[in-house]
């Protein structure tokens, strides 16, 4: 049995993991036909067009209505032998060749075969047997696989080659024992992966790709400093998160200042346990009816949503070395990252139900991790999530704000009304 995957097998089929752009599910195995589909799809991850760092194929898994079925129909062992030798061999004929993770896989006492296919540093690649024998360069859009060309997509997808994303990239400045192996098998503990069980830490670094290789040795990529140094802030200064409140409001004495450091899961956690301390729930009774109002200051799933986005979707890059910021008022939360949204959001694309275009993430490897833990979800989903745990809350809309040149992003969330008149009253004011 292998044990190749960085994540859960089961965590992923069941949606946690990866979001439909990430996964592609086939029920059988055939050469004739799922065969070039699966090299189709292989190669549309490898060119990570949206940056998400490629994605998994799994044979052996029905899907309906976009939700594997569980448990898996499973593939016959010649199959998956079968199988596993198409795909190596076919994916010699991509152009530039290009070798993803095949990992059979055990799950519910059925065989499936897992084919995980990280984002190319060559890309970008195209696959054979197109229409009229044509090459094609495949990308993901949403759940499909389809022809960048055919979609006006080849000339962007064009203009990614060799462009790899500075989470990344190798680190400068920094070497494989900055890395805390601690850290790293606390991780694979958390994610429950089977990764977990290789001894040897630098081959362990490696099936991670947290490190890559440079010359004859090995050195850590920045995506592995973010998560697993002591003290990320050493190589990028914007790695940490600063909370700062203000009890008596803005123009008061009064403040109360927190840093968080360490690994970017580690600061989210801290942070996030910080803020639950701070918030408080009203229970209102009513004379109409037998059951209680409860209120909070800020609902927890919105705060949670708007700092794991400030985290994920921020630059850590020199020209970006100020800290996440979190301020905290009597009357609102403010969350803020820098820079601002990636060019092609718009503000109109950040109201409730709006439907928002895809755009390259800034930082591929980030919301992998974040997604492996738990901490983060699908894509472009936070924003209707802090919507709606306002609006359960009855707390007043979420604001979201940005200058004209993008150099920040905030997050506003007002207090919920009964707390802050509560506040007034007790404070000898309109109560």
């Amino acid at each position: 049995m292998s044990a190749l995957l960085p994540t859960n097998l089961r965590a992923l089929l069941g949606g946690r993991r990866a979001e439909s752009a990430r996964l592609d599910l086939k029920a059988r195995w055939d050469p004739e036909t799922t065969g070039p589909q699966a090299l189709a799809t292989i190669c549309a991850f490898a060119n990570d067009h949206l940056h998400l760092n490629g994605g998994y194929l799994v044979l052996g898994v029905a899907e309906e209505e976009g939700r594997a079925v569980l448990p898996p129909r499973g593939l016959s062992e010649p199959d998956m032998q079968a199988a596993a030798k198409w795909i190596r061999g076919a994916c010699n004929r991509l152009d530039p060749a290009y070798q993803p993770v095949v990992s059979p896989e055990a799950m519910d006492g059925r065989n499936v075969l897992v084919v995980w296919a990280p984002a190319s540093e060559l890309r970008p690649h195209s696959a054979p047997g197109g229409r009229k024998r044509e090459r094609t360069f495949w990308i993901r859009l949403g759940a499909e696989t389809v022809d960048a060309a055919a979609n006006g997509l080849l000339p962007a997808l064009l203009r990614q080659t060799a462009r790899v994303p500075w989470d990344d990239r190798r680190a400068a400045d920094a070497v494989v024992a900055d890395l805390r192996e601690a850290r790293v098998r606390e991780f694979l503990r958390d994610v429950g992966s089977r990764l977990q069980e290789f001894a040897d830490p630098i081959d362990t670094y490696r099936r991670m790709r947290i490190t890559t290789r440079v010359n004859e040795h090995d050195a850590p990529r920045n995506v592995g400093l973010l998560f697993f140094a002591d003290d990320p802030s050493r190589w990028f200064r914007g790695a940490a998160i600063e909370l700062a409140r203000f009890p008596d409001g803005p123009a008061a004495s009064t403040l109360c200042e927190h840093t968080f450091r360490g690994g970017l899961a580690d600061q989210l956690r801290r942070c996030l346990t910080h803020l639950e301390s701070l918030s408080e729930v009203r229970v209102e009774k009513s004379p109409d009816t037998p059951f209680a109002r409860r209120t909070a200051r800020w609902p927890a799933a919105a705060v949670r949503e708007a700092l794991v986005n400030a985290v994920y979707h921020r630059s850590y890059e020199a020209d970006a070395p100020e800290p996440a910021k979190v301020y905290v008022y009597p009357d609102r939360m403010t969350i803020t990252s820098y820079p601002g949204p990636a060019p092609g959001i718009e503000a109109e694309h950040f109201e409730p139900g709006a439907p928002r275009p895809n755009v390259p993430a800034r930082n591929r490897r980030i919301g992998e991790f974040l997604k492996d833990l738990e901490l983060a979800e699908a894509r472009l989903t936070g924003l209707d999530k802090i919507h709606a745990a306002m609006e359960r809350n009855g707390s007043p809309p979420a604001r979201f704000e940005f200058d004209e040149g993008r150099t920040y992003f905030t997050v506003v969330l007002p207090v919920h009304r009964a707390h802050c008149e509560a506040a007034v009253g007790e404070d000898g004011g309109a109560g």
